[in-house]
């Protein structure tokens, strides 16, 4: 079976740098990252902006790392996703504008996708005609201008079970899907096998990790290092090699939301027998 691309989120290392972001990619053997923070922000295309001004001047530059790569070194992990806060419900004009300013990044980038959320608490006809309104007016915005990437719908508020994503396939076609495993599993209360055997060739985007059933300060659960909680890591690696998945298999380590977590670091070592 072939190994899974593994990539993580910025999440778990929200003060550092783009480049201290793909150093620790190339350390680690990651394939890809996903970016929601880089130095201290959110906002990252005011972040570019400042720090390279334009989307052309940070390909050049990120195409100059690739090439100074010497023989036998591992590569710069690719930028698979930009993570924005747009929901698909529950969004107004403010959010559509905040969207578009990554788009234009994401695609000046070559950057494949752009994380939105669901919304939403139900996934109810109401709902889910509010989301397909959001999806009309982005295709609109993407096919005028001409843009390459395109939206992934993380499983995060509503869409928590396999009848849910159902509904929402009907209403919502041809919109990819980001799966976090330990939402459906944790929240859903679903087995993952279940919820991929019902929407696995939807997924384009895998979001891991692991946690067990004690409270936080935010959740019914506690977030813990690879490894040390109850998620089912091992079936659900070995369903997706099986299925031949060709997305990334990113470890979301939620550091900025949670301080209470270990450095990335910790569980990006710790990942490396896990998640395999």
């Amino acid at each position: 079976m072939a190994a899974l691309r593994r990539g993580f989120s910025t999440l778990g290392c929200p003060d550092l740098s783009l480049e201290e972001v793909l150093e620790w990619g190339r350390r680690f053997s990651i394939d890809a990252v996903e970016l929601r923070s880089l130095a201290g922000t959110t906002d990252l295309p005011a972040h570019f902006a400042g720090q390279y001004g334009s989307p052309e001047a940070l390909a050049e530059h990120l195409a100059r790392r690739r090439t100074a790569v010497k023989a036998g070194e591992a590569p710069d992990p690719r930028i698979v996703a930009l993570g924005t806060s747009f929901r698909l419900v529950g969004a107004g004009p403010g959010d559509r504008d905040a969207l578009l300013a990554q788009a234009l990044w994401a695609d000046g980038l070559g950057v494949p996708w752009l994380r939105v959320f669901d919304g939403g608490r139900d996934a109810d006809a109401v709902e889910l005609a509010e989301a397909a309104a959001s999806l009309a007016w982005w295709r609109e915005e993407r096919r005028s201008r001409g843009w390459t990437v395109d939206l992934m719908v993380e499983t995060h508020d509503s869409l928590l079970d396999s009848v849910r994503l159902a509904r929402a396939a009907e209403r919502l076609p041809g919109l990819g899907i980001l799966w976090d495993a330990h939402h459906t599993w944790r929240k859903g209360g679903e087995d993952p096998l279940v919820t991929w055997a019902a929407i696995g060739p939807r997924v384009v985007h895998v979001h891991v990790k692991d946690s067990i059933a004690v409270p936080s300060g935010r959740h019914p659960f506690t977030y813990v290092l690879p490894g040390r909680g109850d998620f089912p890591i091992g079936p659900l690696s070995e369903t997706l090699q099986r299925a031949a998945f060709a997305g990334v298999v990113s470890l979301e380590w939620e550091r900025l939301w949670h301080p209470y977590l270990p450095p990335l670091e910790d569980a990006l070592e710790a990942a490396r027998t896990w998640l395999v």
